[in-house]
């Protein structure tokens, strides 16, 4: 009879143990193919939006697992319970703020449109154009995917084709299958370095503010939001993004 009761108080001892290193951790979901912000260095997920996440998390005396999913599967991630919260370089828009609930503004996007050096479109303008029927790439559930969806697609101005991921969108650019891509700024400017031939055009598509997002009425959002304002206070933040993006860089 001891050792039956041994054995319970062992297990619950270590199911405890378990239950608090859990408690201890916090779950970030994004997609990790969005350089700067987020991409895989090694075995690791690494970038702007990680870096914040880990000092963040380290301010309210959280370790950080960062779970790397399709960005599409982010917010059911988020509403299934599978992550705490997410970021993804996300943006906030009224129909995502019907899912989740977002934190403030940590950095600012720019949508811009990457081509071959060669193509006919030369401005933001050429894909508005009466009589144009150019086939986009999208990173798919992206604010870009959004954005040309309503005013491309639905416009009958051309047709949007759906990626997984910004570099399957650069690909099929290279490969002919698309006449452009719209993406955020700072990963167009990674993938047009890495591939020769492409460009990014110099007028803006959108401009628009990233922030995290959580379960709707999540417990951490208003923590969160308390280190992010202190980590913006003390310099932390705008040392983490001049560490990925060269903020003098007349592009």
């Amino acid at each position: 009879m001891k050792k039956l009761t041994a054995l319970i108080l062992a297990l619950v001892l270590a199911l405890s143990m378990t239950c608090a290193a859990l408690a201890d951790t916090l779950t970030m979901c994004t997609n990790a193919s969005f350089p700067p912000y987020e991409f895989v260095d090694g075995d690791k997920v690494v970038g702007i939006d990680a870096e914040i996440a880990a000092a963040v998390a380290a301010k309210l005396g959280y370790d950080l697992e960062i779970m790397d999913i399709e960005f599409s599967a982010c917010i059911p991630a988020l509403v299934s319970g599978k992550a705490n919260f997410c970021m993804a370089g996300m943006t906030v828009t009224e129909e995502r703020k019907q899912s989740v609930d977002f934190s403030d503004s940590y950095a600012t996007g720019v949508q811009v449109v990457i081509v071959k050096e060669d193509s006919a479109i030369a401005t933001v303008d050429d894909l508005f154009a009466e009589g144009a029927k150019h086939v986009v790439g999208v990173q798919e559930s992206t604010t870009g995917d959004i954005y040309v969806t309503g005013d491309i697609e639905e416009a009958g101005l051309g047709t949007v084709n759906r990626y997984q991921n910004g570099n399957d969108a650069v690909m099929a650019l290279l490969a002919g299958k698309v006449d452009c891509v719209v993406i955020d700024n700072e990963p167009a400017k990674a993938y047009v370095a890495a591939n020769a031939g492409l460009k990014i055009l110099d007028t803006e598509y959108i401009v628009e503010e990233y922030a995290a997002a959580f379960p709707k009425g999540s417990d951490l959002l208003e923590k969160f939001n308390t280190a992010l304002a202190e980590l913006k206070a003390d310099g932390t933040l705008d040392a983490i993004v001049a560490k990925y993006i060269n903020t003098g860089d007349a592009e």
